[in-house]
């Protein structure tokens, strides 16, 4: 496990149960939202960290645009400083997942504990309006 990762993974547990799988990759769960944490090296010197959550799954279709996820979610649900939504239509309903990678150098514990939790709490923000 690279140095940032082992930050990222302590700084997780200050806050959830963490489980770190046979690649390496940090998964935990934070209000209902499914959350995992991978690491790698776009080149020597630049660590980057990219947090993907699962915010809902098999949302349902609705014609009324006040219902529809994807409009919910274009019009900001959950909208939050860092991370990117999408929505993707699955086999039985909208997909909604939040995304938000940055470089990690230099980055100690509590720094990248507040980063990694401010990005987990706009995904359960956004859980929350789309699934109440």
């Amino acid at each position: 496990m690279t140095e940032m990762m082992k930050i990222a993974r302590a700084a997780l547990e200050r806050y959830h149960d963490v489980v770190v799988d046979e690649d390496g990759t940090l998964t935990f769960a934070h209000g209902g939202v499914v959350c995992a944490v991978q690491g790698t090296d776009l080149e020597e010197g630049l660590p980057v960290l990219n947090l993907t959550c699962v915010v809902a799954w098999d949302l349902p279709a609705d014609p009324d645009p006040r219902n529809d996820v994807p409009t919910r979610v274009a019009l900001g649900a959950g909208e939050g400083l860092f991370g990117t939504p999408r929505v993707i239509r699955g086999e039985h309903g909208w997909d909604v997942t939040f995304r938000y990678a940055f470089p990690a150098a230099g980055l100690d514990q509590k720094a990248m504990g507040t980063l990694l939790m401010l990005v987990v709490s706009s995904a359960s923000t956004m859980r929350t309006e789309l699934v109440g």
